[in-house]
This record gives C-alpha cells, structure tokens and sequence, in this order.
C-alpha cells in the first residue's frame, strides 16, 4: 500500500481535530442551525413534516453551515442572521442530495434509508424542489439583497455541475481538467458561497470578501477529491454506503482518470475491460479496487487534495486574524485526513 493512499484507509487518528474543537468557537450557533433546520422544515403538510424530521434528525458533520458561521465571525459579533443564512446554505446542500439520491439510485445516505428508497422518486424530486424555492424565498427577508443572488446563482451552477456529471457518466476519456470544471460547479461553488455569505454578514471588504470565496472554492475542491479517493480506499461502515458507489454509478473520478492515463502499463485495458463489468460482477470490483489501491492513483489524487488544501490556507493569509481563521485553516487539514 502506497503511503498517502494508506494515510486515507488508516487515517490517522492525531492529524485529525476533533470538529467539536474546530466548531469551539461556533458551537452555541450551530446547535441554534439545528434548531432552525428543525423548524423550518416543519409544514402544515404532514408528508412534508414528516420527510423533514427524517432528513434532520442527525446533525451530521455541517461544514457548510459552519463555513457561513467562521466567516461571519471573523468580523463581527453574533446575530440572527447568520443562523438562517447557515440553516438556508444546509437546505440547499440537503436538496441536492435529494436529486443526487434519485439520478444514482441510490438507498442509501448517510447510513440510513435514503429519502428516495424509503418514499420513492416522486415525492423526493418534489421535495427537493421545495427546499430550493423555500431556501430562496426565506433569503428575500435580509438586509442584504445580494444574499438571495447568491442562492440563486449557486443552485444553478450546481444543478449545471450534476448534469454534466450525467452527461459524463461512463465516459472513459473524461479529461482531468472536466472532471475538475465538474466538480467546482456540483460542489465547491456552495463551499465557495457559504463563505462568501458570511464575509458579507460579517461586514468584510470586497477584497476580505474575494478572498473568503477564494478560501471556500479550494476548500470545496480538496473535499470532492477527498470523497472521490475514499470510494475507493474507505470503509462501509464509516461511509455510510458501499465502497465503490460512485463507480458502480458510472461516475469517473480522479483516481480512475490517473490509473487510466499511466501510459505503458497493462493495467489500462484490463481496467478497461472490468469496467464493463462492474455493475453486475462483485469479482470485476474487487479486482479493480486492487488495481486503484496497489497502483499510483491514490497517491496521486490525494496530492492534488494536498496541494486545494495548501491553497485554502493561503487564500487565509489576508483575513484577520483569531480564532476564527485558526478554526478555518483546521477545518482544511481536518477535511484532507478526514476516513469519511
């Protein structure tokens, strides 16, 4: 096993902050988010009251919320504000993953029954649709018009982001530069804006604003390519799902974009052929699980990782510094080692 790729399957346990010490200085308002995701996601309608309560009862590790939290609190003291804006950026990020859930497939999220195996495709399209329109409509009651903007924007880019990952679904000679313009749209964009949200609720410079949403987008790229190695070197039962989910999906990631692109080797037509069997034979995933682990690629994925995280915290460099800022370079080594 290659050192940094074993670093991701044995994460080290002492490289890692506890996000309860990351979350030290943002922790009354983020159990204040929970609160407000609870209520907001209650509805006269009982399927929608009902959905809601499942899709809030655990609180999960809420780095985007927690993004919008660090940001705000790096100008100014605390307001109401910022609660809602971290519980609105929570519901788009949960609406996405509801239409992920469909496109995929899939049964499960975040260890339990997803929403679309347990109440099926229809009712979760629909209510994936009210988180959005809801999100947005709570944003038009700030102070700050440009928030509302934003949301907009960021949903669009990252419904954009999900459609060209569909489009690309299977495609064996997906570049590594799509593959990152992919996941800059589907998920970074949010990161990127839930800092950018809260330098603006904060009060911070155009400049101090800029560098925020700077922060985010590379924050946002180390932790899809982080996600995109751990389907392949992580566990079951600290993913939440099976290993190998995003391929069996037909999703083609960095490590499988390394492994396919080693020129001289005869793994690239043996990957190849197994790839035309990994959806119905356990035997061809296994196989192809050895090939990525034993080979270069994880290595080589977790470096560019390394190298977004690298630029998240010198992207902090100009911001004030405190707590705040240590909280948010932290969160950038915690998201790099994180086993899940």
């Amino acid at each position: 096993m290659n050192e940094k790729a074993g670093q991701l399957i044995k994460v080290q346990v002492q490289r890692q902050a506890d996000l309860r010490e990351l979350y030290g200085e943002i922790q009354d308002q983020l159990e204040d988010v929970e609160k407000k995701l609870k209520k907001l996601a209650q509805s006269p309608n009982p399927l929608i009251a009902e959905i809601g309560g499942y899709l809030f009862q655990k609180s999960g590790k809420r780095i985007r919320p927690a993004l919008v939290l660090l940001c705000t609190g790096l100008f100014t003291s605390r307001g109401e504000e910022p609660v809602l804006f971290a519980a609105l950026v929570e519901f788009i990020h949960t609406a996405s993953l509801l239409h992920d859930d469909i496109i995929d497939n899939s049964d499960t999220r975040r260890g339990i029954t997803s929403v679309h195996s347990k109440w099926g495709p229809n009712v979760t399209v629909l209510l994936g649709d009210y988180l959005y329109i809801k999100t947005l409509g709570l944003s038009l009651g700030s102070r700050f018009q440009q928030l509302t903007r934003i949301l907009t924007d960021v949903s669009a880019r990252m419904i954009e982001g999900e459609i060209q990952e569909y489009v690309q679904s299977g495609n064996l000679k997906l570049s590594e530069r799509d593959y990152l313009a992919i996941i800059n749209q589907k998920t970074a964009s949010l990161f990127s804006a839930s800092c950018r949200i809260g330098g603006i609720l904060g009060g911070a410079s155009a400049e101090e604003e800029e560098a925020l949403a700077a922060y985010g987008t590379s924050l946002g790229l180390s932790f899809q390519v982080v996600d995109d190695i751990l389907d392949y070197s992580g566990r079951e039962e600290e993913l939440g799902k099976p290993v190998l989910s995003d391929l069996v999906e037909g999703r083609i990631t960095l490590p499988l974009i390394d492994a396919l692109r080693q020129n001289g080797r005869g793994d690239r037509n043996r990957v190849v052929r197994l790839l035309r069997e990994v959806k119905a034979d356990p035997a061809a995933r296994q196989e192809i699980l050895e090939i990525i682990r034993s080979g270069p690629s994880l290595d080589y994925a977790f470096s560019k990782a390394d190298e977004f995280c690298r630029k998240a915290k010198s992207a902090l460099a100009s911001l004030p510094a405190g707590p705040h800022r240590q909280s948010l370079s932290l969160l950038a080594d915690y998201i790099l080692h994180r086993n899940r």
